[in-house]
């Protein structure tokens, strides 16, 4: 029975140990999850993030006015001067010599059409980093006079 009463006493004692190491190891996780969650909220409240959300939606609207841009002015006049030519159609079909079944359209006109796109975005883009740069320099010169 003494030995009995020894192993019940060990048992227990171990049982506190764990215990008390497992709830240590749970306060030691809640706070990286805090030390987680503050450090993303720095991250998030940052002002660089927020410009960055507003470029992406500022960005997304401007691609609506180019894309309206492209299909509704630049494309119907491009393709009035190549003999009224809609570009979007234009495509090229492979036929199937292996099986037989339908060709495969190759819509070039599409990725010309895509191809317009991109760079009339491109080139405001550089329009706009251009003026910023200007802009820049001017200012950096300004403060250069006033300081002397």
């Amino acid at each position: 029975m003494k030995n009995d009463t020894k192993i019940t006493e060990v048992a227990g004692a171990s049982a506190k140990k764990a215990a008390k190491v497992a709830k240590e190891k749970l306060k030691k996780a809640s706070k990286v999850g805090y030390g987680f969650r503050k450090e993303f909220l720095e991250f998030i409240n940052r002002g660089s993030v927020v410009d960055l959300a507003v470029g992406v939606a500022v960005g997304g609207a401007f691609t609506a006015i180019v894309n309206s841009l492209v299909n509704d002015l630049v494309m119907p006049i491009a393709g009035m001067l190549m003999g009224g030519v809609n570009l979007r159609d234009l495509s090229i079909v492979i036929p199937n010599f292996i099986t037989g079944g339908e060709g495969v359209v190759i819509r070039y006109g599409n990725f010309l059409q895509n191809v317009v796109e991109f760079l009339i975005v491109a080139w405001v883009i550089f329009m706009i980093v251009k003026t910023m740069n200007r802009l820049r320099r001017k200012r950096d010169c300004g403060c250069k006079e006033k300081e002397a």
